[in-house]
């Protein structure tokens, strides 16, 4: 389902990206979805976009490569050949989190960033109500959520996977219902 407060979000959530991928970037959008919108959008600044997501067709779009991959294991990506790495809305999906986490770093170049968005604890008892009582977004993907992050949560889990937290910037943000964060490496 695509309802027109999913399209918003995804088109917020994009918005607030941009101006983090740097001219020439090599992107790596994690969890892409099915239109990888986020590198189509950037794909006329970028050098190199590469999607991964299990819900999608694999193909190339010019500059873009679309990978059909569960994140479950190794990313088929050379070390440190990426300049950013995107996981929007990703992370609360996954088995194991931290795996992935330390798959992104091992990606990112030297000068490499990663920037995540994650929902926080209020927006599970708002997503909820939104996604099941008044349907206006995908209760599928509320269903497969696993976690909700705090500050303390998503630090826990970048530490884990080998992240420097003091060059880690988070804030909350959608009226503190999700939880944006950029970390170098």
């Amino acid at each position: 389902m695509n309802s027109f407060l999913d399209t918003t979000l995804r088109f917020l959530r994009i918005r607030k990206i941009k101006p983090y991928v740097p001219e020439g970037a090599v992107l790596c959008d994690i969890g892409c979805g099915p239109h990888a919108q986020l590198l189509l959008d950037l794909s006329g600044r970028i050098k190199k976009g590469i999607g991964i997501d299990k819900k999608v067709k694999e193909m190339e779009i010019g500059n873009i490569s679309i990978k059909n991959l569960l994140l479950n294991d190794r990313l088929p990506i050379e070390d440190k050949s990426v300049d950013v790495v995107t996981l929007l809305a990703v992370l609360e999906h996954l088995e194991r989190p931290v795996d992935i986490l330390r798959e992104v770093r091992r990606i990112l170049s030297t000068e490499g960033s990663l920037i995540l968005t994650v929902p926080t604890i209020p927006n599970q008892y708002v997503g909820e109500f939104l996604a099941y009582r008044l349907k206006v977004i995908d209760a599928a993907e509320y269903r497969d959520h696993k976690r909700y992050y705090s500050k303390r949560l998503l630090s826990e889990h970048l530490s884990e996977a080998g992240f420097d937290l003091a060059k880690a910037k988070m804030k909350y943000f959608e009226l503190g219902m999700n939880l944006f964060a950029k970390i170098s490496v």
